[in-house]
Protein backbone atom coordinates (compact mmCIF):
# COMPACT_ATOMS: atom_id res chain seq x y z
CA UNK A 1 0.00 0.00 0.00
CA UNK A 2 2.81 2.41 0.96
CA UNK A 3 4.60 1.70 -2.35
CA UNK A 4 1.42 2.42 -4.32
CA UNK A 5 0.93 5.75 -2.47
CA UNK A 6 4.57 6.66 -3.17
CA UNK A 7 4.15 5.83 -6.86
CA UNK A 8 0.97 7.91 -7.07
CA UNK A 9 2.71 10.82 -5.34
CA UNK A 10 5.60 10.66 -7.83
CA UNK A 11 3.19 10.57 -10.76
CA UNK A 12 1.31 13.56 -9.34
CA UNK A 13 4.58 15.51 -8.98
CA UNK A 14 5.54 14.68 -12.58
CA UNK A 15 2.14 15.85 -13.85
CA UNK A 16 2.38 19.07 -11.84
CA UNK A 17 5.90 19.63 -13.17
CA UNK A 18 4.76 19.03 -16.76
CA UNK A 19 1.79 21.38 -16.32
CA UNK A 20 4.11 24.02 -14.86
CA UNK A 21 6.55 23.63 -17.76
CA UNK A 22 3.71 23.88 -20.30
CA UNK A 23 2.41 27.00 -18.53
CA UNK A 24 5.86 28.55 -19.01
CA UNK A 25 5.85 27.39 -22.63
CA UNK A 26 8.67 24.90 -22.16
CA UNK A 27 8.58 21.19 -22.94
CA UNK A 28 11.07 18.44 -22.21
CA UNK A 29 12.45 16.65 -25.28
CA UNK A 30 15.29 14.17 -25.10
CA UNK A 31 15.76 14.94 -21.42
CA UNK A 32 16.29 18.66 -22.03
CA UNK A 33 14.08 21.72 -21.82
CA UNK A 34 12.99 23.26 -25.11
CA UNK A 35 12.52 27.02 -24.94
CA UNK A 36 9.94 28.72 -27.19
CA UNK A 37 12.15 31.80 -27.57
CA UNK A 38 14.89 29.72 -29.21
CA UNK A 39 14.77 28.62 -32.83
CA UNK A 40 14.42 25.07 -34.12
CA UNK A 41 18.16 24.40 -34.33
CA UNK A 42 19.01 26.01 -30.98
CA UNK A 43 16.54 23.66 -29.29
CA UNK A 44 17.17 20.54 -31.40
CA UNK A 45 20.89 20.45 -30.60
CA UNK A 46 19.96 20.12 -26.91
CA UNK A 47 17.80 16.99 -27.33
CA UNK A 48 19.61 13.72 -26.65
CA UNK A 49 16.86 11.98 -28.66
CA UNK A 50 17.65 13.92 -31.84
CA UNK A 51 21.43 13.67 -32.27
CA UNK A 52 21.08 11.75 -35.55
CA UNK A 53 18.64 14.34 -36.92
CA UNK A 54 20.95 17.21 -35.94
CA UNK A 55 23.95 15.49 -37.56
CA UNK A 56 21.91 14.93 -40.72
CA UNK A 57 20.72 18.57 -40.80
CA UNK A 58 24.34 19.70 -40.51
CA UNK A 59 25.50 17.28 -43.23
CA UNK A 60 22.71 18.48 -45.54
CA UNK A 61 23.63 22.14 -45.01
CA UNK A 62 20.19 23.02 -43.62
CA UNK A 63 21.22 24.64 -40.33
CA UNK A 64 20.90 28.23 -41.60
CA UNK A 65 17.54 27.48 -43.23
CA UNK A 66 16.07 26.05 -40.02
CA UNK A 67 17.46 28.98 -38.04
CA UNK A 68 15.64 31.36 -40.41
CA UNK A 69 12.43 33.23 -39.74
CA UNK A 70 10.13 30.48 -40.95
CA UNK A 71 7.66 29.69 -39.65
CA UNK A 72 8.21 25.97 -40.07
CA UNK A 73 6.43 22.87 -38.86
CA UNK A 74 9.02 20.14 -38.39
CA UNK A 75 8.15 16.49 -37.94
CA UNK A 76 11.32 15.48 -36.08
CA UNK A 77 12.28 11.80 -36.09
CA UNK A 78 14.02 10.51 -32.98
CA UNK A 79 17.28 8.55 -32.98
CA UNK A 80 15.14 5.41 -32.53
CA UNK A 81 13.22 6.35 -35.69
CA UNK A 82 16.49 6.55 -37.64
CA UNK A 83 17.51 3.20 -36.13
CA UNK A 84 14.49 1.60 -37.87
CA UNK A 85 16.03 2.34 -41.28
CA UNK A 86 18.01 -0.44 -42.95
CA UNK A 87 21.57 -0.79 -41.63
CA UNK A 88 23.98 1.68 -43.21
CA UNK A 89 21.28 4.05 -44.53
CA UNK A 90 22.17 7.00 -42.30
CA UNK A 91 25.91 6.53 -42.83
CA UNK A 92 25.38 6.50 -46.59
CA UNK A 93 23.11 9.55 -46.58
CA UNK A 94 25.48 11.77 -44.60
CA UNK A 95 28.30 11.28 -47.10
CA UNK A 96 29.08 14.53 -48.99
CA UNK A 97 28.16 13.00 -52.36
CA UNK A 98 24.62 12.33 -51.06
CA UNK A 99 24.03 15.82 -49.67
CA UNK A 100 21.22 16.66 -52.10
CA UNK A 101 19.34 13.38 -51.45
CA UNK A 102 19.70 13.90 -47.69
CA UNK A 103 18.43 17.48 -47.97
CA UNK A 104 15.43 16.23 -49.96
CA UNK A 105 14.58 13.64 -47.29
CA UNK A 106 14.99 16.12 -44.45
CA UNK A 107 12.93 18.87 -46.11
CA UNK A 108 10.24 16.22 -46.64
CA UNK A 109 9.86 16.40 -42.84
CA UNK A 110 9.16 20.16 -42.97
CA UNK A 111 5.94 22.00 -43.83
CA UNK A 112 5.84 25.77 -44.35
CA UNK A 113 3.85 27.55 -41.65
CA UNK A 114 3.19 26.84 -37.99
CA UNK A 115 0.76 23.91 -37.73
CA UNK A 116 0.15 23.03 -34.13
CA UNK A 117 -2.10 20.18 -33.03
CA UNK A 118 -5.29 22.25 -33.18
CA UNK A 119 -4.54 23.28 -36.76
CA UNK A 120 -3.65 19.72 -37.80
CA UNK A 121 -6.86 18.34 -36.26
CA UNK A 122 -8.92 21.09 -37.89
CA UNK A 123 -7.39 20.31 -41.30
CA UNK A 124 -8.03 16.58 -40.80
CA UNK A 125 -11.64 17.24 -39.87
CA UNK A 126 -12.09 19.58 -42.86
CA UNK A 127 -10.63 16.87 -45.12
CA UNK A 128 -13.10 14.31 -43.75
CA UNK A 129 -10.43 12.30 -41.95
CA UNK A 130 -7.31 13.22 -43.94
CA UNK A 131 -5.24 16.34 -44.44
CA UNK A 132 -2.74 16.55 -47.26
CA UNK A 133 0.34 18.52 -46.18
CA UNK A 134 2.70 19.90 -48.83
CA UNK A 135 6.28 19.57 -47.65
CA UNK A 136 9.10 22.02 -48.28
CA UNK A 137 10.66 19.42 -50.60
CA UNK A 138 7.52 19.53 -52.76
CA UNK A 139 6.20 16.18 -51.62
CA UNK A 140 3.11 15.39 -49.62
CA UNK A 141 2.34 13.84 -46.27
CA UNK A 142 -1.14 12.77 -45.25
CA UNK A 143 -2.13 13.48 -41.65
CA UNK A 144 -4.87 11.29 -40.15
CA UNK A 145 -6.38 10.63 -36.78
CA UNK A 146 -5.58 7.35 -35.06
CA UNK A 147 -8.09 7.37 -32.25
CA UNK A 148 -9.40 10.55 -30.69
CA UNK A 149 -6.10 12.24 -29.79
CA UNK A 150 -3.30 10.66 -31.84
CA UNK A 151 -2.24 11.97 -35.25
CA UNK A 152 -0.37 9.77 -37.68
CA UNK A 153 1.45 10.68 -40.87
CA UNK A 154 1.44 8.60 -44.04
CA UNK A 155 4.34 9.19 -46.41
CA UNK A 156 4.40 8.78 -50.19
CA UNK A 157 5.65 5.19 -49.82
CA UNK A 158 2.70 4.27 -47.60
CA UNK A 159 4.70 4.13 -44.35
CA UNK A 160 3.04 5.35 -41.16
CA UNK A 161 4.64 7.51 -38.46
CA UNK A 162 3.06 8.43 -35.14
CA UNK A 163 3.46 11.80 -33.52
CA UNK A 164 4.73 11.00 -30.03
CA UNK A 165 5.12 14.55 -28.72
CA UNK A 166 3.09 17.49 -29.98
CA UNK A 167 3.46 21.26 -30.03
CA UNK A 168 7.07 21.92 -29.09
CA UNK A 169 6.90 25.62 -29.89
CA UNK A 170 9.93 27.46 -31.26
CA UNK A 171 10.58 31.11 -32.10
CA UNK A 172 10.35 30.16 -35.78
CA UNK A 173 7.73 27.42 -35.76
CA UNK A 174 6.70 24.22 -34.05
CA UNK A 175 8.15 20.72 -33.78
CA UNK A 176 6.19 17.48 -33.52
CA UNK A 177 8.35 14.49 -32.54
CA UNK A 178 7.72 11.39 -34.69
CA UNK A 179 8.62 7.72 -34.22
CA UNK A 180 9.45 6.82 -37.84
CA UNK A 181 11.39 8.57 -40.59
CA UNK A 182 8.99 9.55 -43.38
CA UNK A 183 10.23 9.13 -46.95
CA UNK A 184 9.32 10.81 -50.22
CA UNK A 185 8.12 8.64 -53.10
Amino acid sequence: MKTKVTQLALIALMVIGLQSARAQGTVMVGGETMYPKKNIIENAVQSKDHTTLVAAVKAAGLVETLQGDGPFTVFAPTNAAFDKLPAGTVETLIKPENKQMLASILTYHVVAGKMDTKMLMKAIKKGKGKAELKTVSGGKLVAMMNGTMNITLKDEKGNISNISLYDVYQSNGVIHVIDTVVMPG
